[in-house]
């Protein structure tokens, strides 16, 4: 889309952080701006993405649900194939080359449903960087086998006990972390979120997504799909699928956010439905906030989408209605999860659960001779006991 600014998509977006992070932040933009058209650079990227990652991820045709579903046909981005199991690993090999470029020897992250986490401390072990990754103590309870994972590949984790520990928090405390250590630190940003460049470079090393997704279904089908569907918490899984697709008026976009258990402050995670203008972690965009500005706790099933704002370009493509973003509660998300499980024998991240439900209803809608893509973000091993906990053994 373009930019009325340098790092603002319509309104939103921008640098709005510590003096300290600005000579950082403009080191990190100079560099990215020269790496972006580099052919060397370029060359690398697609080298580790194509024999380390695992890329192209496959479009597979849910032959199953779609005749559950009775409508559109359905077609899936398999990010849950990477290496790591997410589509987080995209980003986390792009930037740990920035930083080498940048002659940085140490990266940190943060993390909420732990993939983030994973994937730049597996980056971190094949580099040979000193890795920290940040995670709010309620994640690294209902994550722990990404923790473990975590720690296994030699990275160290730092629970973060303030506030409601999740994810707002732990990238408040890698901020400060990256404010302290700026000459020798890199900030991986796990999301399309923070001030600017990481908007722009987060979205440009996940549109990989969607330039394989729209090349696949157009080889398959000679054709584009009618409607792309993306879970959105931060927002860097969608905003890589609908990037290419944006200038095509005839493809329906569609982004899921978490609905959590209502509408009440505190009780969800829905940043477009209910968010209002404002500033969270060095960008303007769509916040959850009280009528005094101070942020209201974010909730979600779904640890990854427990952040209470939103990428600034998700918030500009809100504004201008190109994307129809809708809420999904914990217990739709719930469902969606089981129901793929059994219906088409993957089990999808709790992320994914919430773009599910909300392509269901848009297959239906579309009805027969059409196409949706979803983006199936992540797979869902990281969720089964927390799932089991919710549901109860017996009940699943």
């Amino acid at each position: 889309m373009a930019r009325d600014r340098v790092g603002y998509f319509g309104e939103f977006g921008g640098r709005y952080s510590p003096e300290i992070l600005t000579e950082a932040l403009e080191e990190l933009e100079a560099t990215y701006s020269k790496l972006r058209k580099n052919k060397k650079f370029q060359k690398e990227l697609s080298y580790y993405l194509k024999n380390y990652v695992g890329r192209p991820s496959p479009l597979t045709y849910a032959e199953h649900l779609t005749k559950h579903w009775g409508g559109a046909r359905v077609w899936l981005k398999r990010e849950d194939l990477n290496h790591t199991g997410a589509h987080k690993i995209n980003n986390a090999i792009g930037q740990a080359l920035i930083a080498r470029y940048m002659g940085k020897k140490r990266i940190i992250a943060e993390t909420g449903a732990g993939q983030h986490g994973l994937a730049t401390a597996t980056v971190g072990a094949m580099f040979g960087l000193e890795t920290v990754v940040y995670m709010g103590e309620v994640d690294v309870k209902r994550q722990n086998l990404n923790a473990k994972k975590i720690q296994m590949l030699g990275a160290k984790i730092l629970p973060v006990t303030s506030g409601e520990a999740t994810l707002k928090e732990a990238t408040s405390e890698a901020m400060r972390d990256w404010a302290l250590n700026v000459s020798t630190t890199h900030y991986i940003v796990g999301s399309a979120i923070g001030p600017h460049p990481f908007p722009t470079i987060v979205r440009d090393l996940q549109t990989v997504i969607g330039t394989e997704a729209r090349k696949q279904f157009k080889k398959e089908n000679k054709s584009l799909p009618d409607a792309i569907v993306a879970c959105v918490g931060g927002g860097s899984n969608a905003i890589g699928m609908f990037a290419p697709f944006l200038k095509d008026k005839s493809v329906k976009i569609f982004g899921a956010e978490a609905g959590g258990l209502g509408s009440k402050p505190g009780q969800h995670s829905a940043t477009i439905t209910y968010g209002k203008t404002g500033f969270l972690h060095g960008t303007k965009t769509l916040i959850i906030q009280d009528d005094f500005g101070q942020i209201v706790p974010a909730h979600s099933v779904s640890a990854g989408l427990d952040y209470p704002g939103v990428g600034p370009e998700h918030a500009h493509l809100a504004e201008t209605n190109r994307v129809e973003y809708r809420q999904v509660t914990d217990e739709e998300a719930l469902a969606s999860f089981l129901e793929i499980s059994r219906t088409e024998g993957i089990i999808p991240a709790l992320e994914t659960a919430h773009a599910f439900h909300v392509a269901k209803d848009v297959a239906k809608k579309l009805g027969k001779k059409k196409d949706i893509i979803i983006c199936l973000s992540g797979r869902g091993d990281k969720d089964v006991t927390e799932v089991l906990r919710l549901l109860g053994e017996e009940t699943v």
